[in-house]
């Protein structure tokens, strides 16, 4: 069983922070062999949905207002550790992440910056592709809205 709780930057403990950072690098540095910069100078106008199981973080996003990454609202930095992949946790932060946009910040059109090989994923969740891929990264994504 997994909780989820979604917090500003400010709310944040240190050792979460530190989590956060921790599952962001070992995914998207570490697994997915990527070098770049991923404290952004964003995370502070965040708030941050963190799911934990067994007082481990297991999965994470960071979401935005609109205005604050992207014209939209907008969720970023999705990620499941490796091992919890089966579960499906994927979908329950991301469900999750969808609600705390719509309660925290009164919006529904949300935007993603997917990895190309999760474009079914996104859509199961009701996104939709909006305009033509790119590389960000080096890594294949297109943008993505729900509407």
């Amino acid at each position: 069983m997994i909780e989820i709780n979604v917090k500003s930057f400010e709310a944040l403990t240190k050792l979460e922070l530190y989590n956060i950072l921790k599952i962001r690098s070992e995914v998207f540095v570490v697994e997915q062999d990527c070098v770049y910069q991923d404290i952004d100078d964003k995370d502070q106008k965040a708030f941050h949905v963190i799911a934990t199981k067994n007082d481990e973080i297991i999965a994470y996003t960071r979401i935005f207002r609109s205005g604050d990454y992207f014209d939209e609202a907008s969720i970023g930095r999705v990620v499941v550790k490796d091992s919890e992949r089966k579960y499906g946790y994927g979908k329950d932060i991301m469900k999750a992440s969808i609600v705390a946009v719509e309660e925290h910040f009164n919006e529904k059109v949300i935007k993603v910056s997917a990895q190309l090989y999760l474009e079914r994923f996104y859509h199961t969740l009701g996104f939709d592709q909006e305009g033509d891929g790119y590389l960000e990264d080096g890594i294949p994504h297109i943008g993505m809205v729900k509407k």
